[in-house]
């Protein structure tokens, strides 16, 4: 296997780049190219998968729903065949959020895929629901509120130009909301009222701060709402977007109606009508509670998000960059004594990367960011300050980083000192057990080295594995010099041994 090498700053796209949002409603995928910095789709496709709908209370998944999605995402991985990994991004979003890890749903996904999904928070979802809208408007660096609604979640974000102020992920979709409050399909004022009432309940925790946020313009995304627009405007109720004028009329239609089934309107689809009430229920709940009177309407969302996003990431634009640096920041992290970690760390990783597998450049940036991290914990308390720092990491909203990644960073930093936390690592998924376990290593040997905190520079000494076994080499008569380096260096042989790593050093 060829020995990693950072990617060069020539680099160029991918092209074609892909994107899968694996959502509570709808599975999408976009295939597009990347010319002079704009997006040109080449490909789309969507299924109704409604995974949502198949959610039981135990967290796991009915077989007639795994059986849809498996089969869309067959479909999809055949358009995908080919395209290597780091030109397919894929996510999963609030119904995979709460799936029970257990289930074994994402590994079986990812196989019917043949590419790695990505499970991400809600305000994560939020941020590159805003990416996508607001690179795809013409418009200029005015302050707008997105709405987005989706199966299982409505995501609110005021953003200016491409930069996203404030973000919420709400528990209620259209899904959610029509499994709860129109269970048997039957369409009544007074459940419409229920719906609406228990969409403004969910809003209620953050309206005042959405209110109070000064955007100018309302911009909805997502297929629900562009869904309720094209019926809106099929009517001749609204010729430029959603009313509140028109939602007051679309209410009205569907109560009429009587149930979801024999809705009967231009513009919708039979496959949307099961959900439509309960899509427009949140909806007139965001016009009601946050004082919306007109709102646009998008063409992008989550998938065109990831795109940009995708790009940013290929020109070293990453977001996940800034956020360790807002962090260090916020927790007052010693960020000389880290990036001396940093540097010896990296230095270790060179000698290491090829025997032990680590070739990919997330590898190294994870690393990078462990290393600046390790101590955000001390803020909080020096005893097992790393404790606390996972739970911070695992824990906390981290523009850009997936779950996975969080899990990840949060491993590094425990590990990074005292007990080697062997089951930390098992409980990660299969593909980045083995090589977040080695950077752990290379982590606490950098950290080791350094526990003066003295800025006089250190020798790099040879660090050479075989299999599970260490050697480090320091300059001759080095150690002889430093004897609290050699003690320490015995306890650390002696803490790696229950997990069947053999540190020997001379």
């Amino acid at each position: 296997m060829a020995s990693w090498s950072p990617p060069s700053a020539e680099a160029s796209p991918p092209d074609p780049v892909a994107a899968v949002d694996l959502g509570s409603n709808s599975f999408h995928m976009i295939v597009a190219r990347i010319a002079d910095g704009d997006l040109q789709v080449i490909d789309r496709l969507k299924e109704m998968v409604r995974l949502g709908e198949g959610l039981t209370d135990d967290k796991q998944l009915l077989p007639a729903v795994v059986d849809r999605a498996f089969t869309c995402l067959e479909r999809f991985g055949q358009r995908l065949r080919g395209m290597p990994p780091d030109s397919v991004r894929a996510v999963g979003t609030n119904t995979l959020r709460q799936v029970d890890p257990a289930f074994g749903f994402l590994e079986r996904a990812e196989q019917a895929l043949g590419h790695a999904i990505d499970v991400i928070a809600g305000r994560e979802e939020a941020r590159l629901i805003y990416l996508g809208v607001a690179n795809g408007l013409a418009a200029g660096d005015e302050r707008r509120l997105v709405v987005d609604i989706g199966g299982g979640s409505t995501e609110l974000i005021v953003g200016e130009g491409v930069t996203p102020r404030l973000r919420e992920s709400l528990q209620m979709g259209c899904v959610s909301m029509s499994r709860e409050r129109f269970p048997d399909g039957r369409l009544s004022a007074k459940q419409m009222d229920q719906a609406e009432l228990a969409g403004a309940l969910e809003i209620r925790p953050v309206r005042e701060r959405f209110r109070r946020a000064d955007w100018k313009q309302a911009v909805g995304s997502s297929g629900t709402i562009r869904a309720i627009a094209r019926v809106v405007e099929a009517q001749g109720w609204s010729m430029d977007g959603i009313s509140v004028g028109s939602l007051d009329r679309l209410r009205d239609a569907l109560i009429g109606f009587g149930k979801s089934g024999a809705i009967d309107l231009d513009g919708l689809s039979e496959q949307r009508k099961p959900v439509f009430a309960g899509g427009v229920a949140v909806l007139r709940a965001v016009f009601t509670t946050l004082g919306i009177e007109h709102m646009q309407i998008s063409q992008e969302a989550l998938r065109e998000g990831l795109i940009y996003e995708m790009m940013g990431r290929i020109r070293h634009e990453d977001v996940r960059q800034r956020t360790v640096s807002n962090l260090c920041q916020r927790f007052g992290v010693d960020e000389e004594h880290a990036d001396r970690i940093k540097t010896t760390a990296i230095a270790f990783y060179g000698q290491v990367a090829q025997p032990w597998g680590l070739t990919s450049p997330d590898h190294l940036s994870m690393l990078g960011w462990a290393a600046r991290l390790h101590e955000v914990g001390l803020m909080i308390g020096h005893s097992q300050y790393q404790r606390h720092g996972a739970y911070l990491l695992r824990n906390a909203d981290l523009s850009g980083f997936t779950r996975q990644e969080q899990n990840v960073l949060a491993a590094l930093v425990l590990g990074h000192r005292r007990k080697f936390p062997s089951q930390e690592f098992l409980a990660l998924p299969m593909p980045v057990r083995d090589s977040s376990r080695h950077l752990c290593i290379i982590l606490r040997l950098a950290v080791l080295l350094h526990r003066g905190r003295s800025p006089t520079t250190k020798p790099c000494p040879m660090l050479n594995p075989d299999g599970e076994r260490l050697r480090l080499t320091f300059p001759e008569g080095w150690l002889s010099h430093h004897p609290q380096t050699r003690l320490e260096l015995e306890q650390e042989a002696e803490r790696l041994a229950p997990a069947d790593i053999r540190l020997e050093y001379g």
